[in-house]
């Protein structure tokens, strides 16, 4: 039987502190102590030790294409029609508050339920889902 590892998601970015701070909003992470106040590096971790640790090095070079990787934040999951919808526009407004991008909505069809694209601070995609 194979062994289930926890694994981190690391994020290149220019300003780890703001993206991590970010991510917290949106994921209800934390920042653990003793990983604040850092200069070249920030971590968020979820309180309940279940959810993967998030962890934001800082690089000299900006970002130049599409991420071959991305989050899907799952806040419709189990919503169906205009009330999954609804859930998506309200969770993508307050994220836009934050500081992230909204790109486009990707509407229902025969084989899958409406999602939003979207960019992080540092214009990371990521899908409201």
């Amino acid at each position: 039987m194979a062994t289930v590892r926890k694994f981190q998601v690391t994020f290149d970015c220019a300003d780890p502190e703001r993206v991590a701070r970010f991510w917290c909003e949106v994921l209800g992470y934390v920042v653990p102590p003793g990983c604040e106040g850092q200069e070249s590096w920030a971590v968020a971790a979820d309180p309940s030790g279940e959810g993967p640790r998030m962890y934001f090095q800082r690089v000299p070079e900006g970002k130049v294409a599409k991420n071959r990787v991305h989050l899907d934040v799952r806040v419709g999951t189990g919503l169906v029609g205009e009330e999954r919808l609804a859930t998506l526009q309200a969770e993508c407004a307050r994220l836009v508050e934050l500081g992230a991008e909204y790109d486009q909505l990707l509407p229902a069809d025969e084989d899958n339920e409406s999602c939003i694209l979207m960019r992080d601070v540092e214009g990371n995609e990521f899908c409201l889902d």
